[in-house]
């Protein structure tokens, strides 16, 4: 049995291999715009769900053949913080004044990372078990000056990645502390992987053995 890590993210690939598992990288290529524009208004836990599930289900199907017995993990994560017309939810900024304007309204402040993870058994080729979850994590950022921000937006780092800002990169840096689970804000929480993995059956053992990582038994 195989994990899937349906992300393109190094940094989740980083955080699996560190914990000892050895996924196989596939891409969705999901419009999340399109998966967003399906969803009347909603919260970020559903948003995040949805948009991970999605994920998951594309590349379940295009992988079904290939490893017929698998798990299939799908992630997204989206910032909440609260702006002058009350809580805005953000994504990736994409573009180095977006990133500058959402570092300007969150220096010195808090706000709420949502990450979504979504979980697919395949056995045989077929689909035979789903389930998704949510965790919210508190981060605390710093307030960096103007030398600091202009050079860490010239690093493109924080256009690609959910709310403009990484713990395990350059923007570790600008980060004063983080409540709750950390590998969730790097991109991929091991708790809430865990645990859905074991609600489709599931053991991160199985995994380690897989990667040939798991400990000898006495």
């Amino acid at each position: 049995m195989r994990l899937i890590l349906a992300s393109a993210s190094p940094a989740r690939l980083a955080v699996l291999r560190a914990a000892g598992v050895a996924p196989i990288v596939r891409v969705s290529g999901v419009d999340e715009d399109a998966v967003a524009a399906t969803l009347t208004d909603p919260e970020p836990a559903t948003l995040v769900s949805a948009l991970a599930t999605a994920k998951a289900r594309v590349v379940a199907e295009e992988i079904s053949a290939e490893h017929p017995d698998a798990v299939v993990v799908g992630c997204d994560s989206m910032l909440a913080i609260e702006g002058p017309d009350g809580r805005e939810v953000v994504g990736k900024p994409g573009t180095v004044d977006r990133a500058r304007a959402r570092w300007q309204g969150m220096a010195g402040r808090s706000g709420e990372l949502v990450t979504g993870h979504a979980v697919l058994r395949l056995r045989g080729g077929a689909l035979v078990q789903e389930t998704s979850g949510t965790e919210s994590t508190v981060v605390h950022f710093a307030r960096p000056d103007e030398r600091e921000l202009a050079a860490y937006l010239a690093s493109g780092e924080p256009l690609a990645v959910a709310g403009g800002f990484t713990l395990d990169g350059l923007g570790g840096w600008f980060v004063d502390s983080v409540t709750g689970v950390p590998s969730s804000v790097i991109g991929i929480s091991l708790p809430l992987t865990r645990r859905l993995l074991a609600e489709v059956g599931v053991s991160v053992v199985d995994l380690w053995q897989a990667a040939g990582t798991a400990p000898a038994a006495d």
